[in-house]
């Protein structure tokens, strides 16, 4: 029996590709682990369906800055979103899997995460760039 689709906003695409154990709490983590080891980098993992929203998602459900359906940086998030949404040409109510996803990173400039992450505290960390990297490269 096939799971439903993972519901993604638009700037959780790259947090789920440089995502290396790290987050906001244990729980945060813990399900952030669920959905990206056990889901995405698991074997089978590119057929895994991604329904693309503009409100708290699968990987905001435990969130400790979660505020209802929203965020209490609502602001920078919409930003963020706004930023991907562009650059990955992503809309609410977009379907696709993580291997399209998975093009569209690869096919982003090399420069790209400085202007559409520029607001994420985890940019500094180099995380993401790596991810992005080894995505280029074919690792």
């Amino acid at each position: 029996m096939s799971q439903p689709p993972l519901r993604f906003r638009p700037h959780h695409f790259l947090c789920a590709l440089g995502f290396e154990g790290k987050g906001y709490s244990p729980e945060f983590t813990a399900n952030m682990a669920a959905i990206v080891m056990d889901r995405l980098r698991a074997p089978g993992g590119e057929a895994v369906e991604i329904m693309v929203q503009d409100s708290a998602d699968d990987i905001c459900a435990p969130c400790p800055s979660r505020r209802g359906e929203g965020c209490e940086s609502a602001q920078r998030i919409a930003q963020l979103d706004a930023a991907h949404s562009r650059a990955m040409r992503l809309a609410p109510g977009d379907r696709l899997n993580w291997g399209a996803a998975l093009d569209r990173m690869r096919a982003l400039p090399d420069d790209a995460l400085e202007r559409i992450c520029a607001p994420c505290q985890w940019l500094q960390y180099g995380m993401c760039a790596a991810a992005l990297k080894r995505l280029k490269n074919g690792a």
